[in-house]
């Protein structure tokens, strides 16, 4: 008999794979970032299908197969319905789920991404909170978390705000990234600085930013 694991984690991207199956890729708090197949769960009255959709986080019951894991059940803790139901959010969190499959592996100890994923998810939702702030954070932080980060930068003409800004989010928790507030102009500065580390320490082509580049909302 084939042992189940069980794991908490967040589907970061699926594909319709084969007739009825679907390949998802799951960030996992103990297994890192991993390859999931969904059996049968296209099936028209399948009980999984919404719980099979990227950015679903919850508890899912697994057991390995020959080079992926297989879906056997999962409990939905939080589908986020908020950002799917609206295009600009939608944006970002497709945005922030592939950065954060670009970044994490297999068998490395992510907890501190997931939970960073999880909490911006979060802050999307909340609106008194600006989505370009989140994005800031999010890349400013996931830098740190690679081991990355180079600190305040030393340019010409930085805020006092933004200075402040990067050195608190340098040293806060994950629950507490969203707990200060700038203003407009340190939030841009914040922005540019942010978008520029991103570009050096976590290169890549990202299709979802350029849907946001393309849907103005960067």
């Amino acid at each position: 008999m084939r042992e189940t694991v069980n794991t908490a984690g967040m589907i970061l991207r699926t594909a319709d794979y084969a007739e009825y199956d679907r390949r998802m890729v799951v960030l996992t708090s103990e297994m890192g970032r991993i390859t999931v197949f969904a059996r049968g769960v296209r099936r028209q009255g399948s009980r999984h299908m919404a719980a099979t959709e990227p950015l679903v986080f919850g508890g899912f019951k697994l057991f390995e197969g020959k080079s992926a894991y297989n879906l056997q059940d999962v409990e939905i803790v939080n589908y986020f319905e908020k950002i799917r139901s609206d295009m600009e959010n939608m944006c970002y969190a497709s945005y922030f789920a592939d950065l954060t499959e670009h970044v994490t592996r297999e068998n490395n100890d992510e907890s501190e991404i997931l939970k960073l994923l999880y909490r911006s998810l979060q802050a999307l939702m909340t609106s008194s909170i600006d989505n370009r702030l989140v994005r800031s954070v999010f890349e400013l932080k996931l830098v740190q978390l690679q081991g990355l980060y180079p600190g305040v930068p030393g340019m010409p003409g930085l805020l006092k705000g933004t200075a402040e800004a990067m050195v608190y989010l340098a040293g806060a928790q994950i629950k507490d990234l969203f707990s200060f507030k700038v203003n407009v102009e340190t939030a841009g500065q914040l922005a540019q600085t942010a978008d520029s580390y991103r570009k050096k320490y976590i290169p890549g082509a990202f299709k979802s930013l350029e849907v946001m580049q393309e849907m103005g909302y960067t």
